[in-house]
């Protein structure tokens, strides 16, 4: 498909890809607003539950769905052909899995990434790999993020999303099947620096949770974090110049929440590894996939070209992949931080 516009009809049916915690969270706020909405979920139980019960028993199992407002299918291609807005929400390390049933064409779509995460061996966000893989336009891509946990979305906790897409118009439809009284939306375009972003915070946050783990108090985690928006910010600078104000919530706001809260995966994996697991028992620790661990080496890879300076994500890369002592580790990372 060439570079022409793409517009999105207010009447669009939506369908989420994933059953995840987060795809549940999103299928939540969107059956609020749409009449119907289609539901491609792989796992026979949750299938099976929500078609009966409508409820997804492994993840955010307080919400209830009301079932005239879900079509929950194994059937991948059915899903994607009944719909015209598809919102990626699995896991960055299942994607090509998740769509290998595929045949349906994605031509006439229009493609939500939701998953802040990046495409192993690809070396690529996830915009960037359905770009290439699919032929689509990124004019028919877009993204929904925000400084917002799965969990206080279930729980209908004020909470901020951002909508990005490079045409304002599309982005404010789709921002109308998001809007609830708890979700507040906001709109950009910058796809690659908003996606890269969420890509990043993922490493900061696995960075804070080995701090966390090893006993370093708020003063240093301050730095660290405050730190880690730098290093953002010129990662994005330098590698795809922009007008972009990275203190905006789709940057810092994620950033921050990723770090801080106790629902992060990805702080968790480095508060595992902090405490002294091995990366690979703190990994089998994790329930759910910590996109952070993905992410460190593929930015380690995606920098070889670009040359930015990134001591905290080339930290977190040395710890999770090269066997670097965690402690030793970060006390060098110190001497690098203002």
């Amino acid at each position: 498909m060439s570079e022409n516009s793409y517009k999105i009809p207010a009447s669009a049916r939506c369908a989420v890809i994933g059953y995840g915690s987060w795809a549940t969270a999103l299928a939540k706020v969107l059956s609020e607003n749409e009449p119907s909405i289609g539901w491609y979920v792989r796992n026979p139980e949750v299938l099976e539950s929500l078609r009966t019960k409508g409820r997804n028993p492994r993840y955010l199992s307080n919400v209830r769905f009301d079932p005239q407002r879900i079509v929950p299918s194994d059937d991948l291609d059915r899903t994607v052909a009944e719909a015209d807005v598809i919102i990626l929400a699995a896991p960055s390390a299942y994607l090509k899995k998740t769509l290998a049933p595929l045949h349906v064409s994605l031509r006439d779509k229009f493609v939500i990434s939701a998953i802040k995460g990046i495409v192993p061996d690809d070396y690529t966000s996830v915009v960037e790999y359905m770009h290439d893989h699919y032929d689509l336009s990124f004019k028919q891509l877009g993204i929904v993020t925000g400084p917002s946990h799965a969990e206080e979305v279930s729980l209908e906790r004020l909470s901020y999303l951002t909508v990005v897409a490079t045409d304002p118009e599309n982005a404010r439809v789709l921002g109308g099947k998001f809007a609830t009284d708890y979700i507040r939306l906001s709109y950009a375009t910058d796809l690659y620096g908003i996606e890269y972003a969420t890509i990043l915070k993922n490493i900061y946050a696995v960075a804070v949770g080995m701090a966390v783990g090893l006993g370093y108090g708020d003063n240093f985690l301050a730095v660290l974090i405050s730190n880690s928006a730098l290093e953002m910010a010129r990662f994005l600078r330098e590698s795809y110049p922009d007008e972009r104000e990275t203190r905006a919530s789709a940057y810092l706001g994620d950033l921050l929440v990723t770090c801080y809260s106790v629902h992060s995966r990805n702080r968790k994996l480095g508060l595992l590894i902090g405490h002294g697991c091995t990366v690979r028992d703190a990994l089998d620790e994790m329930t759910q996939v910590a996109e952070g661990y993905f992410a460190a080496e593929c930015i380690r890879h995606i920098n070889a070209r670009h040359r930015v300076r990134m001591p905290i994500a080339d930290t977190v890369y040395e710890v999770l992949y090269k066997g670097a002592p965690v402690r030793e580790a970060m006390q060098a990372l110190t001497a690098e931080l203002v």
